[in-house]
Order: C-alpha cells, then sequence, then structure tokens
C-alpha cells in the first residue's frame, strides 16, 4: 500500500510533472520508510489536494516522484470539531490521535474546570503546536486529504459563545448522538469533559441559549474515558450523517 508525504507548500499540480520531497519529510521517506525507485506513492498538501505517482529518484534525504493523477477534496460544508478537554498525562493527546484518523475536522482545546493539565502563556502555544504534530502524523497514517487544524484554546465561557451545534457529551443525556440530526450546516461541536467529568456550572454554561443548538447528548450506556469518548462519538456521528 502507498504512504501519504506531506508537502504543505504544494498549490497545484498536473499528471505529467515532477515533484521533488525534501527536508524532514524526504528524510523520513528514504530513511525510515525505506521509498524505493519505482514504488506508487502520494504527496499531499493537508489542505485537500493529493498527488498519486511513481518515484523515480532518490536522493540523501530526498525523493522526486512522477505525478500520475490528482485528487482535490472540497472541505466540509459542516465540519465535525471535538472539543477536548485537557487531560492529565497523555490521554488528550490520545485522543487528538484517534479524533484525527475518525476523520475529525478540527480540534478545539478546552480548559475545563476540572482539568488537571493547565495551559497558559508558553505552555499554551507548545500545547497547540505539538496538538497539531500528532494530527498531522496521524492523516499521514490515515491517509488523510485535510490535516485537522489545531484552534487556540478556550475557556468555558468562549466554548459557550461559539456559532454552531454545541453538543456535551454527559450521562445525564435525554437524546442518544446517533439520533441526533442538525438543524441547518453549521459546524457541530462535541464537547468531551476531562477526567473528572464536566461540573454543573459547565452543563448550565453549555446549554444556555447562544448563537446555535444546544444540548447533552448520551453516547452510550457506558461511560468512556476522556481519550476514547471523542473518538467514538466522531464515528457514530460520521455514519448518522452520511461521512462514511
Amino acid at each position: 500500500m502507498a504512504n501519504l508525504y506531506f508537502d504543505e507548500s504544494l498549490v497545484a499540480t498536473a499528471p505529467g510533472r515532477q515533484l521533488t520531497i525534501s527536508g524532514d519529510e524526504g528524510r523520513h521517506a528514504v530513511r525510515v520508510s525505506r521509498l524505493r525507485v519505482g514504488e506508487h506513492t502520494i504527496v499531499g498538501n493537508g489542505s485537500g489536494l493529493r498527488a498519486f505517482g511513481t518515484v523515480e529518484e532518490l536522493g540523501r534525504d530526498s525523493f522526486t516522484l512522477t505525478v500520475e493523477r490528482v485528487e482535490v477534496t472540497p472541505a466540509p460544508t459542516r465540519r465535525i470539531v471535538l472539543v477536548q478537554a485537557l487531560a492529565k498525562g497523555d490521554r488528550d493527546e490520545r485522543a487528538v490521535e484517534q479524533a484525527t484518523e475518525f476523520g475529525v475536522d478540527a480540534i478545539l482545546p478546552w480548559q475545563a474546570e476540572r482539568s488537571i493539565s493547565r495551559w497558559s502563556g508558553d505552555k499554551a502555544e507548545k500545547g497547540v503546536a505539538k496538538w497539531s504534530r500528532i494530527a498531522r502524523e496521524a492523516s499521514k497514517q490515515s491517509m488523510r486529504a485535510w490535516i485537522p487544524e489545531v484552534l487556540s484554546p478556550v475557556t468555558t465561557a468562549e466554548l459557550a459563545g461559539v456559532n454552531g451545534a454545541l453538543l456535551a457529551l454527559h450521562p445525564r443525556g435525554e437524546d442518544r448522538l446517533s439520533a441526533w440530526r442538525p438543524a441547518g450546516d453549521h459546524d457541530v461541536y462535541l464537547v468531551v469533559g476531562p477526567e473528572g467529568g464536566l461540573s454543573d456550572a459547565e452543563l448550565e454554561a453549555l446549554t444556555a441559549p447562544g448563537p446555535g443548538e444546544r444540548r447533552i447528548v448520551l453516547l452510550g450506556d457506558d461511560v468512556l474515558r476522556t481519550s476514547s469518548a471523542g473518538p467514538a462519538a466522531i464515528a457514530v456521528l460520521n455514519a448518522s450523517l452520511g461521512r462514511w
């Protein structure tokens, strides 16, 4: 099976053109993936463009591909956004990785009331950068045309004001996520709490009237970890919305 490599500077290409991938991506392809001349592979820009072709030449830290076919995947009209509460250890990072593999369109870090991990100043910038790297690598693994955008972290007040359908995953929900259907083309925000769950104050804030639908939804009969609830919800939503 062909591998996917990203070159975010790629803006346009056509069959017959040659593309050279160098830098860290080229080095990884040649030294780690052991790419060989004659192999079929894929180069994408992470923004919908993917070029399929055959490796013609290898350098020490680069490879050259002759393009045979080009695909352009448009951006979704309705994004699925994972609102992931900051969690201790690497649990939130595992959520980012799996959510990317399951088809999330964007990831919004959330400083929840019960989040043990805290992001501020330089730590927030480094956290977003790390989550972005995780999303990029997971996109390569799952051969995605689009790399999910990792947004700047938000507070509960900022989250409550987003324009879209805000769905808080919580055992108190009366409606199942699998039965929910959007009323329009607004983005869907799936809110996942930290290890300690959502507080009553957060549930009240996230279900107060806002610029879009506000609802508490039930994922299933069992309670999942913060690292797995988001990816599971994305899978359910992708299936119910016909994206899979």
